[in-house]
């Protein structure tokens, strides 16, 4: 049964740090890229930042310098480190696993968890 548990989110003030944690289980976390994806209300969800299963990572442009994501493949865990948060970050943080050990295209979603930037 494939899991992903994530924690981390809640409110912060502008200027602010979060870290979001993303537990999975149930397919193999070391062969399958994960991504941070978000939804603001009344928006699409857009990607927000990869990070392969031998850590090469890609970024949104907006989260450049700030957000950061990092992979444990022991604790079958990846994060995202976000620091000068700004109101546009406010969102559903979605994580989602696309394993690449599968022929056919596979991807799926953590249940979301929200983060509020606001003073």
């Amino acid at each position: 049964q494939v899991q992903l548990v994530e924690s981390g989110g809640g409110l912060v003030q502008p200027g602010g740090s979060l870290r979001l944690s993303c537990a999975a289980s149930g397919f193999i976390f070391g062969r399958s890229d994960m991504s941070w994806y978000r939804q603001a209300p009344g928006k699409e969800r857009e990607l927000v930042a990869t990070i392969t299963g031998i850590g090469g990572t890609n970024y949104k442009d907006s989260v450049k310098g700030r957000f950061t994501i990092s992979r444990d493949n022991y604790k079958n865990t990846v994060y995202l480190q976000m620091n000068s948060l700004k109101p546009e970050d406010t969102a559903v943080y979605y994580c989602a696993a696309r394993p690449q050990y599968v022929a056919r295209p596979t991807i799926y979603w953590g249940q979301g968890i929200q983060v509020t930037v606001s003073s």
